[in-house]
């Protein structure tokens, strides 16, 4: 349940205050040994799970914060796993029955007992199929917060002809934000952007070589961009494009719902 659901079945008499306390002591910050404090209350204020970033931790450290955290609250986002743990985790996580949501060509896991589909959308592009990795992170982070995701891949403006259909299908489908994912000079975002009248989140990645290498040009490109209507995040952020897309989504079906 999250606080919503919590506060409706409070006042439809579902549950009584007894119960309504017990459930909201679950919204908490957890301890983990010395070394971990994760906030189980971060769905519930923000819409948004736990995210955890798994690029420096131990094996056995991300193994605990998995286990403590699924315990008490429906999912956890663990982002950016060592390559040498990430096999690792995957058969830890089947060996404790995890429910689990993997991405093509990124490091992150969901960990999720059940996804709750709110209605809400989110299109999510990217230039190059080197830029998949960071967009499978967005939509990662989508899902755990209930939007469908609509996404197509490799459709950069070195053969802008691709684009069209897939700007077509995006409108048709009325989504509620759209990501997209480019390296190298980062034209796509404003290309999209000068497109539709819906909220485009622009990626930078660290795709790309010499001058402006590691998405320092498609940063630069994209802040600077003449298309209003066009958001940034930092280089090779999926997981805050994720968020802020589907907190766009969400917030525009809470609307739809009370019309």
């Amino acid at each position: 349940m999250d606080l919503t659901e919590i506060l409706e079945s409070l006042e439809l008499g579902k549950i009584d205050a007894s119960k309504a306390k017990k459930l909201l002591s679950l919204y908490s910050v957890e301890k983990i040994e010395d070394f971990a404090k994760i906030d189980l209350s971060r769905k519930m204020r923000r819409g948004i799970p736990e995210v955890v970033f798994a690029e420096k931790k131990e094996l056995v450290d991300l193994k605990k914060i998995i286990l403590a955290t699924v315990s008490k609250a429906d999912s956890i986002i663990v982002s950016r796993i060592n390559k040498n743990h990430y096999k690792k985790i995957l058969f830890f996580s089947r060996k404790n029955k995890l429910k689990i949501h993997t991405g093509k060509n990124t490091t992150t896991i969901l960990f999720s007992k059940k996804l709750h589909f709110t209605g809400g959308k989110v299109g999510i592009l990217t230039a190059g199929t080197s830029d998949i990795g960071v967009a499978e992170e967005a939509r990662l982070v989508c899902e755990s917060m209930g939007c469908q995701c609509i996404c197509s891949y490799d459709i950069g403006i070195a053969g802008i002809h691709r684009l069209f259909p897939v700007i077509k299908k995006i409108i048709h489908e009325e989504v509620d934000a759209i990501i997209v994912v480019a390296g190298m000079e980062g034209a796509l975002a404003s290309v999209v952007s000068s497109l539709v009248d819906i909220p485009v989140i622009g990626v930078p990645s660290s795709v790309g070589y010499g001058y402006g290498e590691k998405g320092v040009a498609a940063l630069a490109s994209m802040l600077q961009s003449c298309t209003l209507g066009l958001s940034v995040v930092n280089i090779d952020n999926g997981i805050g494009a994720g968020a802020f897309a589907a907190n766009i989504a969400n917030r525009s079906m809470r609307k739809k719902i009370r019309l």
